[in-house]
């Protein structure tokens, strides 16, 4: 029996929830109706818990020579690695539990049993203000009770006012169906509920070393085989953007309205840095761009995740249904925006193995086709199809190095072919597509079109130097016209988020005087670095 919460508690306490999550995150999954019926809250807590215990595992011996306790150095890195990788609506709320227990424990010498219950209570506080619009029969009912159990208990016995909010955390749990409407009618309890009674029947067995799982309450009827639907207007926004954000507080409340403005289960945490902190965003929308460049005006965004809530299944980590599906990799809010209007499935760049998996897993497809759009990301993506084959999932992976081909490899989807015919006709519509990329020169550099400095502008042909200009729309025109004596019939633009307004008309009217026969596309690509990516077909 432990009568307080160290900083190695604090450490057990966070391996041992994350394997409890694990143990249970099929099930939490199949509860999964509300916010978005979209199956993913087990897998989102259990990534969201991952990424604390990364944290506490690289940082927990780094203890600064002043201010904060061992426990509440401990409490802290584990709550900063949870915002840092939230997932979903659940992993971001989750976070800010986390925070809030966090900087009320941290205030204290020891943390015993009142010192536990005001830690809840700062918890459930924080949880409810990162809610723009809070609903009760969620996870912030859930967390209420346990901190309210918590404070009527008024003891310092550790061990036991843990035990009475776990407890009372199970008991409000089993209410949520008579909350919900939608988990009435689905006959479960709320998800991510589920998840942090699972958490605090980690602490519970942490603290007095016996088991203190408990089971979910059993659900009155069986679910239906439909998914359910939405329980508020979330039905009216099509697509779950999601990213971390560097901004100050004051450019963060105007993100707040903006993105308000724009949709519905708007999240936006941060990890408490004056004057310029991190912060974790979550919303659900119809116009992707307009979100991802709300968060471009406050600051700097990254991480940047999108899902099209029409391609989840009902239990995205069980066997894969029938169909089809494409997974993307994209940089940059306006492709992602394209993607997305195209059905794929968006991750954002450079994505590890285990990323590129959960989402070809989240389609819930029986076959998926990855386009990389990147030479490095295509290995990660052959990593991620060998892994999927032991979930029954066929994956191909089509070798785009540029969105601009990927484009053009979604626009000869047919799902009458056969997939493998269907992969063939992608690779091959991929291949047909040329692409280049402009940017600005760094540093000094010999190219094989000649020396180049700083400042200069630079044209990728297929990732080689062919021109070096000092204008910008000027040598975006040159590559064009090049690029074009090859031949071609449509040329597609795509903006960065530093190109300067007008370059896009600039060009397509300069395709217009001297290519006349040739369609042009230009859209808002958002992509960092290169102002300017063209495709040519």
């Amino acid at each position: 029996m432990l009568d307080t919460l160290d900083a190695a508690a604090v450490r057990r306490w966070c391996a041992s929830g994350l394997a409890a999550l694990k143990r249970h995150q099929g099930e939490i999954d199949q509860l999964n109706v509300y916010p978005v019926p979209d199956g993913d809250t087990g897998t989102n807590l259990v990534l969201t818990l991952t990424s604390a215990q990364q944290a506490l595992a690289m940082n927990l011996d780094t203890l600064p020579d002043s201010g904060p306790t061992a426990h509440g150095h401990a409490l802290r890195l584990m709550a900063q690695g949870a915002l840092l990788g939230a997932r979903g609506n659940s992993g971001v709320i989750l976070s800010q539990i986390l925070r809030g227990f966090a900087d009320q424990a941290a205030e204290v010498p020891a943390v015993r049993g009142r010192g536990l219950a005001a830690a809840l209570r700062s918890g459930t506080t924080a949880a409810y203000t990162a809610v723009s619009r809070p609903v009760e029969g969620t996870v912030l009912t859930v967390v209420a009770s346990a901190a309210a159990a918590a404070e009527g208990a008024d003891s310092d016995d550790l061990p036991a006012v843990a035990g009475v909010a776990a407890r009372a955390a199970a008991e409000a749990l089993a209410r949520t169906p008579e909350q919900l409407p939608a988990l009435a009618r689905a006959g479960v309890v709320d998800a991510g509920g589920r998840g942090l009674c699972v958490l605090l029947d980690a602490l519970v067995e942490v603290l007095t070393g016996e088991n203190a799982a408990r089971p979910a309450p059993t659900p009155r009827s069986a679910r239906p085989a439909a998914t359910v639907a939405r329980e508020t207007g979330s039905d009216e926004y099509a697509y779950e953007v999601q990213f971390l954000l560097d901004a100050r507080a004051e450019a963060v409340a105007g993100l707040r309205r903006a993105l308000d403005a724009l949709g519905d289960s708007l999240v936006v945490v941060g990890d408490g840095r004056e004057p310029e902190g991190t912060w974790n965003v979550h919303v659900h929308v119809n116009d992707v761009g307009a979100a991802v460049e709300a968060g471009v005006a406050a600051g700097r965004p990254y991480r940047i995740s999108v899902t099209r809530f029409a391609d989840q299944s009902e239990s995205p980590s069980g066997p894969a249904v029938a169909g089809r599906a494409a997974v993307v990799v994209a940089t940059g809010g306006g492709i992602a925006d394209l993607f997305a209007a195209e059905g794929a499935t968006v991750v954002p760049g450079n994505p590890s193995t285990g990323e590129l998996l959960d989402a070809v897993r989240s389609t819930g497809a029986a076959r998926v086709v990855v386009l990389p759009n990147d030479a490095n990301t295509e290995a990660v993506a052959s990593a991620a199809a060998r892994e999927a084959h032991r979930y029954g999932i066929k994956v191909s992976v089509v070798p785009t190095r540029s969105p601009v081909q990927a484009l053009a490899a979604l626009a000869v989807r047919d799902g009458d072919r056969r997939f493998e015919d269907d992969v063939i006709a992608m690779a091959e519509a991929a291949g047909a597509c040329r692409y280049a990329e402009v940017c600005h020169a760094s540093r000094e550099a010999l190219t094989v079109a000649g020396p180049c400095r700083p400042g200069d502008v630079l044209a990728l042909v297929e990732g080689e130097v062919h021109l070096i200009g000092t204008d910008l729309t000027d040598t975006c025109a040159a590559v064009v016209d090049r690029m074009l004596g090859g031949g071609g019939e449509m040329v597609t633009l795509l903006a960065g988020v530093d190109a300067p307004a007008g370059l896009t008309d600039a060009v397509r009217a300069h395709v217009a005087r001297r290519w006349p026969f040739v369609e042009v596309h230009a859209y808002p690509g958002g992509q960092p670095f290169y102002p300017l990516l063209v495709g040519i077909e």
